[in-house]
């Protein structure tokens, strides 16, 4: 019997564990001798991975008691309380809710400069790197456009750089959303599936700051902030290739390129 050909929901069903033996089987097999094909299988997994880590804390948290059915009912149903209880109760909820806040950066930090820059350019490799139906907004062909369209959003000139050199080639890009803004995401690729992306935005401060290393559980990167503005390079391959990467996106930026 003929086997079926290998589609797209092939592959994302066996990402999601959807697909029956027999289809897992051909899909596996032909996965086998498509080495592009189960890289790519390999990042959605990865990504998925990373979704769940991301996500679980929220996940586990029991159903808020106000959404309890049965208390919704118990309450409707018990004596209202005199207006003065009411206000002193609340008072102590607010007192104690902005004990609380005040306390939040000291139980959860939240990362901020370098940090914070680092955190969002891994989190959208993350999202657009794998994406092989539309990872970037504008082509590499309307590189004039973006650079314009990062600069007028960004409020300072933004380069795009040539890294063909190093044999990086820019696929195009895309404006994202941070905690600390707009940033812009450049994506290049090295023509056999190995992508990387830079993120910029502008910093409040430091307006400096040296080159520094970071990785999350699927990528690893480089961040800086140069006159204002932050880039993190971030990819899934080793630092030592892509600190050369970050070092000539450094030297090109540096010349307004």
């Amino acid at each position: 019997m003929t086997m079926r050909p290998i589609s797209d929901d092939d592959l994302q069903g066996l990402v999601d564990e959807r697909l029956d033996a027999s289809r897992r089987r051909e899909v596996e097999t032909y996965l086998n001798d498509h080495p592009e094909a189960r890289a790519r299988v390999d990042r959605l997994v990865a990504f998925g991975e990373e979704m769940r880590a991301a996500f679980a804390p929220i996940a586990a948290e029991p159903v808020p008691a106000q959404l309890n059915l049965t208390r919704i009912v118990e309450a409707r149903r018990r004596p209202q309380r005199p207006v003065w209880q009411a206000m002193a109760a609340g008072l102590l909820l607010l007192l104690g809710g902005a004990g609380g806040w005040g306390l939040r950066d000291v139980v959860s930090p939240v990362p901020t400069g370098i940090e914070a820059l680092a955190q969002a350019a891994s989190m959208n490799y993350a999202v657009y790197a794998p994406d092989h139906t539309r990872p970037v907004e504008l082509a590499a062909a309307d590189r004039d456009e973006l650079a314009g369209w990062f600069s007028a959003r960004l409020k300072r000139p933004v380069g795009v750089p040539d890294l063909s050199g190093s044999g990086y080639h820019l696929m195009g890009g895309r404006l994202v959303a941070t905690a600390q803004g707009p940033a812009g995401l450049l994506m290049y690729d090295d023509g056999h599936g190995a992508r990387f992306v830079m993120l910029m935005r502008p910093m409040s401060v430091p307006s400096d700051a040296p080159m520094q290393p970071h990785t999350s559980e699927t990528s690893n990167g480089y961040a800086w902030a140069q006159d204002g503005l932050g880039y993190s390079l971030v990819g899934a391959a080793d630092p030592a290739v892509l600190h050369p990467l970050a070092n000539e996106f450094r030297r090109a930026t540096a010349k307004k390129i």
